[in-house]
């Protein structure tokens, strides 16, 4: 099989690559680490198609009147976007179990010390009330344990986490505010896209700031080899 971190070809009853000396667990780390990363690109390119789909209609919207708005033709173009985002749900779940695996290994091999178990890594997303700030603050610590970062690193890892956090609860919140606003008059229809677009753009940008996430600690592990035991 190649190697991820050079390319070369390792014969499978090898446990380290003969032209770079990665070992199996830092490939497969990475290897990892970057199906996480396609992932969450995708997901941000589905978020972002939603989100432009949806703009196309702000205009004929505008030019329609209480009398001529017809809530069955808007109900008929606005409904399949309500599937939109229960799709765009699926896949994040899907994503998310690949991110927690991810996230799992990433917290046993950084060297730093954290503020959380590595048992927190799957249940402080479940946990009702600690799931609102120990997922941030323990992606937080795993970005800076798993290198030598300086201060402004530290504090710049700190606001890529913090935004990802907030956006990713506004994601959610305006998703399932979506369905709820209803298609029956011109306003609630032009506010069911508004919601809509602003839904969508959360999610592609959470997505992204995950992605920036995964990448940086990524990097920094695979980088520094003595923290991946």
């Amino acid at each position: 099989m190649p190697c991820t971190l050079c390319g070369d070809i390792i014969p499978t009853q090898v446990t380290r690559c003969p032209a770079c000396g990665a070992w199996a667990r830092r490939r497969d780390f990475r290897a990892v680490g970057v199906a996480v990363f396609m992932m969450l690109g995708f997901n941000a390119f589905v978020s972002l198609g939603t989100a432009i789909g949806m703009l196309r209609l702000v205009r004929p919207l505008d030019h329609i009147t209480r009398d001529t708005f017809d809530p069955v033709v808007a109900g008929r173009v606005l409904a399949p976007y309500g599937e939109v985002f229960t799709i765009s749900g699926a896949l994040a779940a899907v994503t998310g179990v690949l991110y927690l695996a991810w996230l799992w290994r990433a917290h046993a091999h950084a060297s730093g010390p954290r503020r959380h178990r590595r048992s927190w890594v799957v249940a402080g997303w479940f946990c009702p009330i600690a799931n609102l700030w120990v997922p941030p603050r323990l992606v937080h610590d795993v970005w800076v344990s798993s290198g030598r970062l300086r201060t402004a690193d530290r504090h710049a890892a700190g606001m890529v986490v913090a935004a990802w956090w907030l956006t990713l609860l506004a994601a959610i919140f305006l998703t399932r505010l979506f369905p709820s606003v209803g298609f029956d008059s011109l306003a609630s229809a032009r506010f069911s896209v508004q919601i809509g677009i602003a839904a969508a753009a959360m999610q592609a940008l959470a997505a992204a700031l995950c992605m920036a996430t995964v990448f940086h600690i990524t990097r920094l592990q695979i980088e520094h080899p003595t923290v991946i035991r």
